[in-house]
């Protein structure tokens, strides 16, 4: 067995993948997979066809294995939401590309403009499968029209790194921030001349496959029928899951979708995740959600707005230079109201030792994080802490046990 084989076995059987496809940019034999449970996993394709330093850029870069924070210099810590040189509230002038975006479509505003302006030549995404829209498959993107028809949000699995021309010169790539994470430690190393503009987005979590097809069989389209489109937000703020079967079409909004079906079935290492925030990007989008009386945010439909926070000097010099263009409208963001409007995320990020303690403890190791303010987070909170180990062990243990994820 080679070496990226053998650390690929590790991560699986430590339940610990994310599903990103970078191993299999270090061995071409390799390939991206939905296991039985629904989630995307690299598995033997072809004989091993390792490149130079495979196993080295394994190790360092694989987010089932290790992550680091990558402050930027002269960033704002926080320590909630991740490093900043930047951070406003942003939404495409367009209004066709507002509407089609998952919140305010800055993001795929400033991927059309990349293009159009030729500072990016192709960039890697994800998209509906053209032939099973059921399904997300990694897509190149190299037309406004094509950055719009992948606009809003794809709450399933995808292994944006399994797209081989993600290191083609002149790239930029949108991904999930465990994705990003994993480009931004391995770039130097396979694309030291030509680094990719790296673009990201709060995550929650990759959710099962099969909780789409639930999701669908409970709306009325059972796993026969074939799906002509099928989106998961946009097509207005926040958006609701929407799918067309023959004349067919069936919707839900997005506390039934995400909340009732989808999120419940986010793989394990997504509830480990230390970077949700997507902390090693050029740029981070998020939704700036409105808030109620409580501080919890509000699902109410209306014209969408992003959050978007600059990680780095190129990325503030991109939105700086879109919004002078005029694809995208720009105003302070008060980073303080927007972790208020992100629960799940800073509730994650201060209790991730406790989780990761406790997932231990019933024999499900975690990756190594480095970097993220761990300790000091949960020593805020002592008896937080513990009552999130307990429960933490308390479910792992028979999952453990019993194979379930």
């Amino acid at each position: 067995m080679t070496a990226v084989r053998a650390l690929v076995g590790d991560v699986l059987a430590r339940d610990a993948c994310a599903g990103c496809g970078l191993c299999t940019l270090l061995d071409r034999g390799l390939a991206m997979e939905l296991d039985a449970e629904g989630y995307a996993r690299p598995v033997a394709a072809s004989a091993p066809q390792e490149i130079d330093g495979a196993e080295r850029i394994m190790r360092s870069a694989c987010p089932g294995i290790r992550v680091d924070d990558h402050p930027a210099p002269d960033a704002t810590r926080d320590r909630l939401l991740g490093d900043y040189v930047g951070a406003w509230e942003a939404w495409a002038t367009d209004s066709e590309l507002r509407h089609a975006g998952s919140s305010g479509g800055a993001l795929t505003a400033v991927h059309a403009w990349l293009l159009e302006s030729g500072r990016a030549a192709r960039i890697t995404g994800a998209a509906a499968s053209a032939e099973n829209p059921r399904r997300t498959v990694p897509v190149t993107i190299t037309t406004r029209a094509e950055a719009l028809a992948a606009a809003g949000s794809r709450y399933a699995p995808v292994a944006t790194l399994s797209n081989p021309r993600v290191l083609e010169p002149g790239s930029a790539v949108v991904a999930k921030p465990c994705e990003i994470s994993a480009l931004r430690a391995a770039s130097p190393q396979l694309t030291p001349e030509d680094a990719p503009l790296l673009l990201s987005f709060f995550c929650a979590g990759t959710p099962s496959q099969h909780a789409t097809d639930t999701l669908l069989a409970g709306l009325g389209v059972p796993a026969e029928a074939p799906v002509s489109s099928l989106w998961y937000r946009g097509r207005g703020w926040p958006g609701r899951f929407t799918a067309r079967s023959g004349e067919r079409t069936v919707d839900a909004d997005y506390e039934e979708s995400w909340g009732s079906v989808l999120g419940p079935t986010t793989q394990w290492r997504c509830k480990v995740c230390p970077d949700g925030v997507g902390g090693s990007a050029d740029i981070v989008s998020a939704d700036s959600w409105a808030t109620d009386e409580r501080g919890y945010p509000v699902f109410a439909e209306g014209d969408g707005v992003s959050a978007f926070i600059a990680r780095t000097a190129r990325g503030r010099d991109v939105v700086l230079a879109a919004a002078e263009a005029g694809v995208i409208g720009l105003r302070p963001l008060d980073m303080a109201r927007l972790a208020t409007a992100q629960p799940l995320q800073t509730n994650r990020r201060r209790h991730l030792l406790a989780r990761m303690l406790g997932s231990r403890l019933a024999g499900r190791r975690p990756p190594m994080y480095r970097g993220f303010p761990l300790l000091r987070l949960a020593a805020s909170d002592p008896r937080t802490f513990v009552r999130v180990l307990r429960g933490t062990y308390r479910r792992v243990k028979p999952a453990r046990e019993g194979g379930a994820r």
